[in-house]
């Protein structure tokens, strides 16, 4: 029996304890997913300190294209202002110039029609100062003829006397050489002249004022002649004044259109200085309308880009924030859902529920019940509930067991200790009993072979209902400390399998937000899909090392669930069976101790 205890104490010797010499894949998970909310943020600076930067110099490009366009705009508006003014001053200038060339061109007509009159007037003037002087002449000459004839009073002037009127005097005079007869018509002329002026003021003259004698005739013909001075006269002071008249407008004229002249040509010139500036103003509006536009669609350009860029980054920050979120989402999860399963699966304070469902411990637990069922050996069933306890809740489960195992040897060789001491009591009385049936012999001879045989059977009984009861009591000790055992671990295995659920459902959440965010591929920054990949990589392990631990898990109780039904209901059939050996085996000792009784009374 020792050495059979002992090989159970070196199989306990023999218990495999699982320690974790390394990190747990829930731990490196945790720690990538922190290095890589480290990194992102990292390059979530590096990309801001860009921006910032660059957002500097698109302000700063932006102040200085937008101050060149304004001054670009100012010098546009003005030169086309200059261009407008020269234009302007140009089409006046036209203007003017095709009114100084009309007016030049009157002044030039009026000049040469007013040339053409004074020189008609001046003709016209001549033949009549002519003709006037001739007359004046022929008068004079004839008064002076007249005037001698009568000094003389010779032959002609009786003819003169004789005359009667002043046409037969000049007649008489040109008859006698003395006029020509142009000097006579002259005079006649004159007369008539003087006489159709006269009719016009005082009416028909009297005929009688030209009869009469050679005194009167001479005094009509000095009449006349101081006439035809005075028309002389005035028809020089006429000339006179229509000459000053003629320079002074020929004068007004002339100096007019020398100035319209010289107005012209400034103005000539004029245009062609506006346009010359007007030219060249062109010329720099080009330019500068050119460089405006070109400053314009530069700022455009610049706007454009800085607005891409800030949607970039807007974007880029966006993206960065959803990469975060949804770490930071997965690792809250894992951290607030895996603990339990992760210390279950790779726990490093003590074996975990897990480990000791595959380990070699549970195997000899099921070994030494298997051996105490089919060995009928309520002791070592006892010891074998026990040591699963040990194994399940202890944190040095080698120890426990080690301490079971030696409790129970100790205790089997107190119990072998008692066997043999109530052997030899045994023995002892045996002999006792030989020597005095043997001192008796005769007496014993008298007792019937019944007596013995019911005395003996009696006795046969009595131990066995003893030893029966010891074992019931053994049995109800271990049934009960297996019941206790059985419920701790189903409630352990309760609390572990709703733990393992907890972080298989946290696994499988924090797999879908990570392979969601990475499947997408409108990600607007480089995100670390390798990183990613190895944590969803590593949550997959871990998905399916909690998956196949709650399945053995399960099993495990399963397996612990049906031992236990099973020797509980070996246990109740034992029981039974002892119960009804005690009984009948009481009634039948009692019944011979009776028997007994009556026989030797």
């Amino acid at each position: 029996m020792n050495a059979k205890w002992t090989g159970l104490c070196f199989l306990a010797l023999a218990l495999p304890m699982a320690h974790a010499n390394q990190a747990s894949p829930i731990t490196k998970v945790l720690q990538l997913m922190s290095d890589m909310q480290t990194k992102v943020i990292g390059e979530g600076e590096a990309a801001h300190a860009i921006y910032v930067e660059f957002a500097e110099m698109c302000e700063e490009r932006s102040k200085n294209l937008q101050f060149e366009i304004k001054t670009g705009n100012g010098e546009v508006a003005e030169l086309k202002a200059a261009i407008d003014e020269e234009t302007a001053l140009a089409a006046s200038l036209d203007t003017k110039v095709e009114e100084l060339t009309e007016s030049i061109a009157t002044d030039e007509a009026d000049l040469e029609a007013a040339t053409k009159i004074r020189a008609k007037e001046s003709a016209d003037f001549m033949a009549e100062e002519k003709e006037l002087s001739e007359v004046i002449d022929a008068l004079q000459r004839a008064i002076g003829i007249l005037e001698r004839e009568m000094a003389k009073h010779g032959a002609s002037m009786m003819q003169i006397r004789n005359a009667g009127s002043l046409a037969k005097t000049l007649q008489l005079l040109v008859e006698a050489s003395s006029l020509t007869s142009a000097d006579a018509k002259g005079i006649a002329a004159l007369v008539q002249t003087q006489q159709g002026s006269d009719d016009t003021e005082t009416g028909a003259p009297d005929p009688a004022v030209y009869k009469g004698q050679s005194g009167g005739i001479i005094d009509t013909l000095g009449d006349l002649l101081e006439k035809a001075e005075g028309q002389l006269a005035e028809l020089r002071n006429k000339e006179t004044a229509a000459l000053h008249e003629f320079q002074m407008l020929k004068q007004s004229l002339d100096d007019k259109i020398k100035y319209e002249t010289k107005e012209l040509a400034e103005a000539k010139t004029g245009i062609a200085a506006s346009n010359e500036k007007k030219a060249t103003a062109e010329g720099d509006l080009e330019m500068t309308t050119k460089n405006l536009n070109e400053d314009v669609e530069a700022l455009s350009d610049l706007h454009h880009e800085c607005l891409s860029k800030a949607q970039d980054y807007e974007a880029e920050t966006k993206s960065r924030g959803e990469e975060l979120t949804a770490i930071a989402t997965a690792k809250k999860t894992i951290q607030e859902t895996t603990g339990g399963a992760a210390d279950l699966s790779y726990g490093f304070s003590q074996v975990s529920l897990l480990q000791r469902s595959q380990s070699g411990g549970l195997k000899v637990v099921r070994f030494l019940r298997e051996l105490a069922q089919n060995k009928h050996f309520p002791a070592l069933a006892q010891l074998s509930m026990r040591m699963d306890a040990a194994i399940r809740t202890s944190d040095d489960p080698f120890a426990k067991v080690k301490g079971l195992i030696q409790d129970m040897i100790e205790r089997l060789e107190k119990e072998a200790e008692a066997d043999a001491t109530e052997k030899a009591y045994c023995d002892k009385e045996l002999a006792e009993t030989k020597a005095k049936k043997d001192a008796k012999t005769t007496e014993i001879k008298k007792l019937s072979t019944k007596i013995d045989q019911m005395t003996s059977r009696s006795a046969q009984l009595k131990g066995e209902v003893a030893e029966l009861e010891k074992g019931l009591s053994a049995l109800a000790k271990a049934q009960a400390e297996m019941d206790k055992m059985r419920l701790e671990e189903k409630e352990e295995y309760t609390k572990a399998k709703g733990e393992m659920e907890a972080g298989i459902k946290g696994v499988q959440l924090a797999l879908k937000v990570l392979r969601e965010y990475y499947a997408k591929g409108d990600k607007a920054h480089s995100a670390d899909e390798g990183g990613g990949s190895g944590i969803i990589g590593l949550l997959e392990v871990v998905e399916s090392d909690f998956s196949k631990g709650l399945i053995e898990m399960t099993s495990t109780e399963e397996a612990a669930q049906a031992a236990y039904d099973q020797e509980t209901k070996e246990n109740e059939i034992e029981k039974t069976t002892k119960e009804q050996d005690i009984k009948y085996k009481s009634e039948e000792a009692t019944g011979l101790d009776k028997a007994t009784a009556e026989a030797t009374s």
